[in-house]
This record gives structure tokens, C-alpha cells and sequence, in this order.
């Protein structure tokens, strides 16, 4: 092995929001897909990425979370207002003050994204020394989702959300998956600089990308993810969506 590829992975898994458009007072994370809670299908990826340190951000019935993720090796740490995900990231960076390596961001509602989709994205990462690298999917209906914009050779040049998109922009089937892979010091920098200066008043991590190109950092965003594993699970009908797809997949032998 390089000392490129001996290097330390953290992963960070957001797990603090209640997701009211459940309808349930159960934390999303803790509904199940395939008799698992969604978020045990996200550390089993986790680990299945070799990470060495596994981290969750807890919020919403916190206690209910670590309950369910007891014997995992998981470490929690608290994000006790839910100010968006900049904001959650940051409550790790105490318990990963000394870590060098690699920080993979990811969400607890969205269960069925690959380890290998992420041992591809941590791999071109490391091989294009990035600071940051999105992973992409291209989305049939991109609606609601970030668009990944990339200059005339191909590059990547900003994510824009859907409500600044012009029309052009809107017509990116490219969309930012919410997952990324971070070079851990220039991820703790960036989200020093964060500012909440938005209708929410929340603190996003799409930002942090900004900020590190601002700072004349490396970003890249690569797609190697289908559409599919990049869904968050919002809805009870979104659920039941996963869960054919889930067997689909398990039968046809790809989960």
C-alpha cells in the first residue's frame, strides 16, 4: 500500500433530524427498511468502507438512536438544535480534533448507497489530492435537488440549488448527492468560515464547497452513484419505494 492509500477514514453520519414528513414521532433513521433500521444499512456500508473512526450525529431522541446503534462501535456526538448540515458536521470536530486522513460525510436516511460507489469516490479523491470531492448521479427528474454546474472543460464549478438555478442550470440532470468524501484539515477550516445568511437561518455544508474553491482548494465531483442510492427516505411512501427497490436489488444478487 502507498501511504496515500494507508491513510485514516472517518466517517460522519448525520442522524439528527426528526423527519416530521414521516408523520411518526420515531426518529427517521430508526424506520426500518428490510426489518433493519435505516441508519444500521448506513454503518453496515460504513464499515464495509473500512472506516476507522465511525461517528453519528444525534438530535431528535438521541437516546432512542444510540439505543438502537449499542455494540456498533459507533461514536455519538450531539447536535442539540438541528440548524441545518454545515451545522451538524461541526459538532464533530472536537471528537475528530486530531484527525488526519479523510472525513466521508453521510446521511442516516439514505440506505441504500453502495460501499463500492464510496470506495470509488474515496479513490479518486485521494488520487486527485482534492480537498473535497461531491459524489454525483444523474437524476431523471432533477427537481429539488442541488445541480452539480462544471465549466467548459468539464470541471466542476459550483453546486446550485434549485431555487438560484436559471433556466440552464435547471437543466443539469447532474445533482449533488449530499455524500463527500473531505480532506479532514481543510474540511475543519472551511467550516469555520460558515455563515447562516439564508431564508432558513441554517448553516449548509454545500458551503463549505465554496468556501474551499474561494480558497483556491481542489473540490471535484465525480458521478458514480445511480440515482437510486442517492435518495434520502422523507415519506412513508419513499420508504415503501426503497423497499421494493431493496428486494430488487437483494434478487437479482447487487445489494
Amino acid at each position: 500500500l502507498s501511504t496515500r492509500d494507508m491513510r485514516l477514514l472517518a466517517v460522519v453520519i448525520m442522524a439528527a433530524g426528526k423527519g416530521t414528513r414521516m408523520n411518526s414521532d420515531l426518529p427517521k433513521v430508526l424506520h426500518c427498511l428490510s426489518g433493519k433500521p435505516l441508519i444500521h444499512h448506513v454503518v453496515e456500508t460504513a464499515k464495509r468502507l473500512g472506516a476507522d473512526r465511525l461517528i453519528a450525529v444525534v438530535g431528535h431522541r438521541r437516546e432512542d438512536v444510540q439505543k438502537a446503534l449499542e455494540g456498533q462501535g459507533v461514536e455519538f456526538v450531539v447536535q442539540e438544535s438541528q440548524l441545518g448540515t454545515g451545522h451538524a458536521v461541526q459538532q464533530a470536530i472536537p471528537a475528530l480534533r486530531d484527525f488526519r486522513g479523510e472525513v466521508v460525510v453521510l446521511s442516516g436516511d439514505v440506505p441504500l448507497l453502495r460501499a463500492s460507489s464510496l470506495e470509488q469516490l474515496v479513490k479518486y479523491h485521494r488520487k486527485t489530492d482534492a480537498a473535497a470531492t461531491v459524489l454525483t448521479a444523474i437524476a431523471p427528474d432533477p427537481f429539488s435537488y442541488g445541480r452539480i454546474v462544471r465549466d467548459a472543460e468539464g470541471k466542476f464549478a459550483k453546486i446550485v440549488e434549485e431555487r438560484d438555478a436559471n433556466e440552464r442550470e435547471r437543466s443539469v440532470r447532474e445533482v449533488n448527492s449530499g455524500v463527500y468524501c473531505f480532506r479532514a484539515i481543510s474540511l475543519f477550516g472551511a467550516l469555520q468560515h460558515l455563515k447562516n445568511d439564508n431564508r432558513k437561518g441554517e448553516y449548509y455544508l454545500t458551503d463549505v464547497i465554496g468556501i474551499l474553491r474561494q480558497s483556491g482548494e481542489v473540490v471535484q465531483a465525480i458521478d458514480l452513484a445511480g440515482f437510486y442510492e442517492i435518495r434520502g427516505i422523507n415519506t412513508a411512501a419513499e420508504l415503501e419505494e426503497a423497499e421494493s427497490r431493496w428486494e430488487s436489488e437483494s434478487n437479482s444478487g447487487n445489494s
